[in-house]
């Protein structure tokens, strides 16, 4: 070729996107950041104008909203929409709850680093074992070596970390040369939960909380833009939130005294000793408020898939009105926004998803859907091979993948 031809080809060369041109891998690996922004609803960014991650879904995937795992809390859906698994088979139950078999509480206040507890893989730990380096910016339980595997690049837990620094992280990580560059990286929001459940889901402290971190996820898709490389970006919540007023006591329908109770906003696990006190206990419950109701574990309804982990416990109490349940009467007063509900009796216990990239298809618009189904869509866009067990499917987002 004489150079009168070859210097507009290399001038054509420089215009194509890292993932075509000659030289590089068939199919370059790419790249995912997994964003969640806890504790935000479905119609959020309707209701208070997250102009940035509306532009994000139109541009590429949006769901009408996304449907967490029952019970509707931060950490067994986090883990959920990590692992491609409901709360009863990757065994995190509730923020808290007891282990009969190891006789221990956990907190994810104090047990979270504890990798004793993890018997699952998150796509973090999928990833590295198949030699895909992976970083977190926080994450529930990312700060753990689960198996014996961290991510490559990880933090403990800091709540006072500055939002826009976790967001320069991120940028950093995918600016490193590419031998150390991780594929796949997590990042976390607490904001949006923290108003909803201090202020109400319908208030302005929420709608400030909303602007906050649609201005943060504009930034982050901004900075990754200007970088030239395949990254998708997936924008998730892991619930949503209801305004809730007062509390059931259910001392004052059973005695409590012989068994161990676990609360968190609406729901209640229940621990007994032996079958004949979770008998008495339920026998005591059942029927006697429309407030709430009663299951043994083995006959909760089907749609939880939250029977088959003995952390469970013996009974599960769930609330059918807009309140908490308690097992002995608050110190100071309940939360003016909970979650943990039901998400078929309540439509706004359900999140988002926002998705956009190479690997995305735009313009594409979705049911609402369970959330253990986008752990199968980053492992296809990340090459990866899931491991066995997975009670997501690949085929539920198979319209918003692009090769």
């Amino acid at each position: 070729m004489t150079r009168r031809f070859l210097v507009p080809v290399l001038a054509a060369l420089a215009l194509l996107p890292l993932s075509l041109l000659p030289g590089q891998p068939a199919a370059q690996r790419p790249y995912v950041v997994l964003v969640s922004l806890d504790g935000f609803r479905y119609d959020y960014a309707e209701r208070y104008h997250a102009t940035e991650l509306l532009a994000l879904g139109k541009a590429g995937a949006a769901a009408e909203g996304m449907i967490p795992s029952f019970p509707t809390v931060t950490f067994p859906n986090h883990i959920s929409i990590a692992t491609g698994q409901y709360p009863e088979h990757h065994g995190i139950v509730l923020n808290s709850f007891y282990d009969p078999a190891r006789k221990e509480l956990y907190s994810s206040h104090q047990s979270a680093t504890d990798g004793s507890w993890y018997h699952y893989k998150p796509l973090w730990v999928v990833a590295e074992e198949q030699k895909v380096k992976a970083a977190s910016m926080f994450w529930p339980t990312a700060d753990a070596e689960i198996g014996g595997v961290r991510p490559s690049y990880w933090s403990k837990y800091d709540g006072t970390f500055p939002n826009e620094q976790r967001v320069a992280k991120v940028l950093e990580w995918l600016r490193m040369p590419e031998s150390e560059r991780p594929h796949f990286i997590t990042l976390y929001f607490s904001d949006v939960d923290s108003a909803g459940h201090s202020s109400g889901p319908e208030s302005p402290e929420t709608a400030q909380a909303v602007a906050r971190v649609d201005k943060l996820v504009g930034d982050l898709w901004a900075g990754i833009r200007a970088i030239p490389l395949p990254v998708n970006v997936i924008v998730v919540s892991d619930h949503g939130m209801q305004a809730v007023e007062g509390f059931v006591n259910l001392s004052d329908y059973a005695d409590l005294s012989k068994v161990r109770v676990v609360t968190e906003g609406p729901v209640a696990l229940i621990y007994a000793p032996d079958a004949q006190t979770a008998e008495q206990v339920y026998a005591s419950l059942k029927g006697k408020s429309g407030k709430f109701d009663v299951y043994r574990r083995r006959e909760t309804p089907r749609r939880w898939h939250f029977s088959a982990s003995e952390r469970i416990g013996d009974l599960v109490v769930c609330a059918h009105e807009a309140t908490s349940v308690v097992a002995a009467a608050p110190a100071r007063p309940v939360s003016k926004g909970n979650h943990g509900f039901d998400p078929q009796e309540f439509k706004t216990m359900q999140g988002i998803f926002y998705a956009a990239g190479p690997n995305v298809q735009p313009g594409v618009r979705l049911q609402p859907f369970e959330n253990v189904n986008v752990f199968p869509f980053i492992a296809r866009i990340l090459g990866l091979e899931s491991p066995p067990g997975l009670d997501g499917d690949a085929s539920v987002l198979a319209s918003a993948y692009r090769k």
